[in-house]
């Protein structure tokens, strides 16, 4: 049955009258449980009183215990329950908790035929979308501190077109207010490039970048590939712009490297994170991290690999913070009397996003 429902039981139990038979490491889970729910002193020593134990109660024990947070009371009673297990043999040590073995890495044949097929999959991946349009909507926050105290600062939803293998992105609301602005007016931190210019940098031959074996993963219950990868500055068309006003603004193109997931059966890339590096001195731009996230999504009657979910940080020379949480929402196949609806929908809940443990 486990410790924890044991000392759940025996929590709620406290008022049984009858003696009880426990071991000391089933008394230990009861009582740190007691002090996690805060279950009154009294109550607890009342119970503590009617338990016979199975094996000894050590005194350094008990002092551990009241270290956490035991009342006066029950610490009475674990004293007098230590006398009366004296004699009793000791309590074994904790059951020790399972190791997990690590899964071994792939073959470096394995590696090389992950590698083509996501190399594959990058390079003529936009050839293989669709026209659609959909929903983003990014939600911005500032931190002045540099300690990740986030302040709401606007939530922008537009309307993306996705054509002939071209982004076109409108400004539909900005705190649900409607504008009509364009996606390169609004100031601030803003991304764009999530359908396939990452993905086709990083995989182009021409880029050379740089791929070592890191790791397994699980990513929404699918085991994947994680590799690293760098890409140098000399090889880079990653472009950062930092906006000080309406007209000014400077670039740089700094070199990056992350890690790429790859789905184990499909071998298709589902997620990247991205840090810059070699950034110039003069910048006002000092840290950039991105983390973009690929699900299958439905289109007509097919399914593709689409962005979910991207979150862009940055940090600049002051080390004020900035955070863009974007989603992709409500793909739909483009057409002429394609619409959205357009409402701020609630944020894709982060359980769906965070990588798994292996199992």
């Amino acid at each position: 049955m486990g410790f924890r429902l044991i000392a759940l039981v025996l929590a709620i139990s406290l008022a049984v009258s009858a003696q009880v038979n426990m071991s000391v490491e089933q008394l230990v889970s009861f009582l740190r449980s007691s002090i996690k729910l805060k279950q009154p002193d009294k109550q607890v020593a009342e119970y503590v009183k009617k338990v016979r134990l199975s094996n000894r109660l050590d005194e350094r024990l008990v002092e551990e215990l009241q270290g956490q947070g035991l009342g006066s009371k029950t610490v009475e009673a674990l004293h007098a329950l230590s006398e009366a297990s004296a004699k009793l043999p000791a309590a074994p040590p904790p059951t020790p908790k399972p190791v997990a073995t690590p899964i071994p890495p792939p073959s470096p044949e394995e590696q090389k035929k992950a590698l083509d097929a996501a190399t594959d999959h990058a390079l003529n991946y936009v050839k293989r979308l669709p026209d659609f349009i959909c929903t983003q909507v990014t939600r911005r926050s500032v931190d002045p501190t540099g300690k990740e105290s986030w302040i709401p600062q606007d939530v922008i939803l537009e309307r993306l077109s996705y054509f002939e293998q071209h982004e076109d992105y409108k400004v539909v609301l900005v705190n649900n207010h409607p504008v009509d602005i364009p996606h390169e007016k609004l100031g601030g931190a803003t991304s764009s490039g999530e359908f396939g210019s990452i993905l086709k940098e990083i995989f182009d031959p021409k880029t050379q970048t740089e791929f070592d074996w890191a790791r397994w993963a699980t990513l929404r219950g699918r085991r994947a590939y994680v590799f690293t990868y760098r890409v140098p500055q000399a090889r880079s068309t990653y472009r950062i712009t930092s906006t000080s006003g309406p007209t000014s603004s400077e670039s740089a193109v700094p070199g990056y490297h992350g890690l790429v997931y790859v789905d184990k059966e499909s071998l298709k890339v589902m997620q990247i994170t991205l840090e810059a590096e070699d950034l110039p001195p003069a910048f006002p731009v000092r840290q950039v991290n991105l983390t973009l996230v690929y699900d299958y999504t439905r289109i007509g009657d097919t399914d593709y690999v689409l962005p979910l979910k991207a979150e862009l940080r940055a940090r600049d020379d002051r080390r004020f913070l900035t955070k863009n949480d974007v989603e992709f929402r409500m793909y739909r196949k483009f057409g002429a009397d394609t619409s959205i609806k357009f409402d701020t929908p609630d944020p894709v809940p982060e359980e769906k996003l965070k990588e798994q443990p292996i199992r």
